[in-house]
């Protein structure tokens, strides 16, 4: 734990926050320290009560509140806004659904807007039921629709082509209502992990679906264009087919649709018919989500006993709502429709973090009927003391714009239309240093592997004290866990603590749907967690779990069997011994491609201040780049072996369809102690300028490896971080490295 001025920050955390939070310069030299982020941060969202007749004396004491409140990590707003705020993007929002209409002009609209989001750094939700299905004539040109899954490789392609203002990557959802006649077709589009890959699905399930289901009946397929019945399915088949596709490799999830809107505060606006991409918020189109995470294992007290620190936990709900509501009024809204739509209804998300370093803190197992009891109790109270922050704000400020006609009409005065969400908080928790959302921990000791190759271990800090304290720890102890990632089958741990140090595959499915089911019940919108299966589980399993999520209320449902998806990465040495289940899909173990007799490439000199350095980039013979070599202009020497084995690696690295972009990102600004100039700009290093040659390469003209930029498919297809080649772990409907930071949602 690295302590900064009263900042107490792990090595993760800071990692995390100079590769993705901290500005930097035009050279990519960080400019910018925590404090100064939290500052900018407070700042510049304490500012919007200006607009409310504050004074400039209270809206500093109000920075002074929030810059505590985030120092302290007891709240944290959502990446953009960590990102954003007081800086030139101004970009706060994390997620956006869109609509997509049934035309041409709408299809497209939604692209470029999409697109517009994904450049400022926002996730994008939408829902292709009200496109035609594939077959359909089109009135215009009296020709056939292609339906609605050709049109999301559009929106994927153009996802794939958009950078994130280099900060965050493009993320969709994707829904369709069960009942659209291409259905089969949506729950099988990503049989393949290649296609579709910037696209989370999801099927909205129909409370008439569901009731066919219960009945063993079969249901109406109506196409949208003309609300006809096109079809009937037996609904058991369906449920079935989502089933076994959700088993063999997690997609697609489900929303129950008709919940959902059951819940909608502004049905005179319209329904909901997306979510954002991990699915913890439904949106009406051009909504925004605002959020923020409490960080609970802060709101502990230490008396006698451990216990919740409900007075704290009250004071940073309030304090959390208001810094929300300003996130509002401060945010710069990448499409106009957007911000009147999201200042319309000023929906807000405020969730938690670090529920299993509560529990653990408390000394409660995260499987057990106490934990349960507790989840209801403490976000019960967070969504109460949230609606009455909520109701203080619309005293001061008026209510949101719809109010009329909402469901707190005439009932309840408030601010904001939602106030509670339960999203993913990969990045968000590292930077904390406490555990995911309200998942288990993902594992108590685990292996980091730091840039130098150096492998450290990283163990719950709970845990360490608990097994000092007890007089069992020591190092051999903790690589053996970090192998095995539980600690169940330890004779040497006393049984109390294996108790309270369960991981996510401790947990059976069922005990975590129990657990979503009760932080649902006390949320406005929905909450983003993952139900983690074994390898060995079935199709079974995952099927009891859906329907026992649909009768305790849940709003939508992630499952991840361990192992199912090629891209797992294996954290811990635990997936090696999974037997094999039949017909499942295993981790791939990269062999890189073999070299052919015959090769193409070119040579380039970069000058160098080691001396001249020769680069070849060698081609296959469908123009992808398979190889590089390098030869130094002084022989011999340190630079020369160097270069020579950055090239080897670099070669292999190539031939194992890793992506340009990812080595050279990790080529690019290394420093020696003698840069030189080359062609009107610094070439830092050796290993800079083989980053320079390759890019060259590919400006000449040349393709990449293949892939396009498909770099974290690629990546993650061998089991990888495509950032740090870390450890990705499947919880909160995402794929995290504990690493770097990396999520596939952004």
């Amino acid at each position: 734990m690295k302590v900064l001025n009263g900042l107490s920050l792990t090595q993760n955390a800071m990692k995390v926050l100079e590769k993705r939070y901290l500005k930097k310069n035009e050279e990519g030299k960080i400019v910018e320290t925590p404090h100064e982020l939290f500052k900018r941060v407070a700042r510049n969202v304490a500012a919007a009560d200006i607009h409310y007749g504050k004074t400039e004396a209270e809206v500093n004491a109000l920075e002074s509140s929030f810059y505590e409140m985030t120092t302290s990590l007891d709240f944290l707003p959502n990446s953009p806004t960590l990102m954003n705020a007081g800086r030139r993007l101004g970009q706060l929002s994390a997620c956006f659904v869109l609509p997509v209409d049934d035309s041409m002009e709408s299809i497209f609209d939604a692209v470029k807007n999409a697109a517009i989001i994904h450049k400022s750094g926002g996730g994008t939700g939408f829902s292709f039921s009200r496109l035609r299905p594939n077959g359909d004539v089109v009135g215009s040109t009296k020709g056939v629709s292609s339906g609605p899954i050709s049109f999301m490789t559009v929106f994927d392609t153009a996802t794939e082509a958009v950078k994130q203002g280099g900060t965050r990557r493009g993320a969709n959802m994707g829904l369709l209502r069960v009942d659209h006649p291409d259905i089969i077709s949506f729950i099988t589009c990503k049989d393949e992990n290649t296609k579709l890959t910037n696209f989370n699905i999801s099927v909205g399930l129909t409370e008439e679906f569901m009731k066919a289901l219960s009945e063993d009946r079969q249901y109406d397929l109506l196409n949208p264009r003309t609300q006809k019945v096109t079809q009937r399915l037996k609904a058991k088949e369906v449920f079935d087919l989502i089933v076994n596709h959700a088993w063999k490799n997690g997609e697609p999830g489900i929303v129950f649709l008709d919940r959902v809107n059951e819940s909608n505060p502004t049905p005179q606006i319209g329904s909901i018919e997306s979510t954002n991409p991990c699915g913890e918020q439904p949106l009406l189109p051009y909504e925004s989500c605002n959020l923020g995470s409490i960080n609970l294992a802060t709101h502990v007290r230490h008396d006698s006993e451990a216990q919740v620190d409900w007075q704290k936990l009250k004071d940073t709900a309030w304090k959390a709502v208001h810094f929300l509501d300003n996130v509002i009024d401060v945010n710069k809204y990448p499409l106009k429709k957007i911000e009147e739509m999201t200042k319309a209804n000023r929906k807000i998300g405020l969730g938690v973090m670090g529920w299993s370093d509560m529990l653990i803190q408390m000394n409660i197992p995260y499987n057990s009927e106490r934990a349960v009891e507790l989840a209801e109790e403490v976000m019960g109270f967070i969504q109460a003391e949230g609606k009455k922050a909520s109701s203080a704000l619309a005293e001061e400020r008026g209510v949101f714009e719809n109010y009329e006609g909402s469901i707190y009409d005439g009932k309840l005065r408030v601010r904001n239309a939602t106030v509670t969400t339960i999203a993913p908080t990969g990045t968000l928790s590292i930077i904390s240093g406490c555990s995911s959302g309200i998942e288990p921990l993902f594992a108590v000791s685990y292996v980091r592997t730091v840039m130098e190759g150096t492998k450290l271990i990283e163990v719950n800090p709970h845990f360490e004290k608990v097994a000092k304290e007890r007089g069992f720890w020591n190092r051999e102890l903790m690589e053996k866990i970090a192998e095995k990632g539980t600690i169940k089958d330890f004779n040497e741990i006393p049984d109390d603590v294996k108790a309270v140090f369960v991981t996510a595959h401790d947990i059976t499915p069922e005990e975590h749907i129990m657990m979503q089911a009760a932080f649902q019940k006390y949320v406005d919108n929905a909450v983003s967690k993952t139900v983690n299966f074994p390898h060995e589980a079935t199709p079974k399993d995952v099927e009891n779990v859906y329907l026992l999520a649909y009768k305790l209320g849940c709003k939508g449902v992630t499952v991840y069997r361990d192992g199912s998806r090629e891209e797992q990465v294996l954290t811990t040495g635990k997936s090696k011994e999974k037997p094999q289940a039949a017909d499942a899909t295993h981790t791939q173990k990269i062999i890189p491609r073999k070299r052919p007799e015959m090769i193409k490439g070119s040579t380039r000199l970069m000058k160098t201040g080691c001396g001249h350095l020769y680069i070849t980039i060698n081609e296959d013979d469908k123009g992808q780049l398979f190889e590089l070599f390098t030869s130094m202009g002084k022989a011999g020497g340190c630079a020369s072996s160097q270069a020579e084995a950055i090239g080897r690696l670099i070669s292999l690295a190539l031939r194992s369809n890793i992506e340009p972009e990812v080595i050279t990102s990790q080529l690019k600004g290394v420093r020696c102690h003698q840069p030189a100039w080359h062609s009107g700009g610094q070439i830092l290093s050796c290993a800079d300028a083989i980053a320079m040659a390759i890019e060259k390469h590919k400006t000449d003209g040349k393709k990449g490896n293949g892939n396009g930029h498909k770099d974290a498919s690629a990546i993650m297809l061998i089991g990888a971080c495509p950032e740090c080649g870390g450890a990705v772990e499947h919880e909160s409907g995402c794929a995290v490295c504990h690493n770097c930071g990396f999520t596939k949602c952004g």
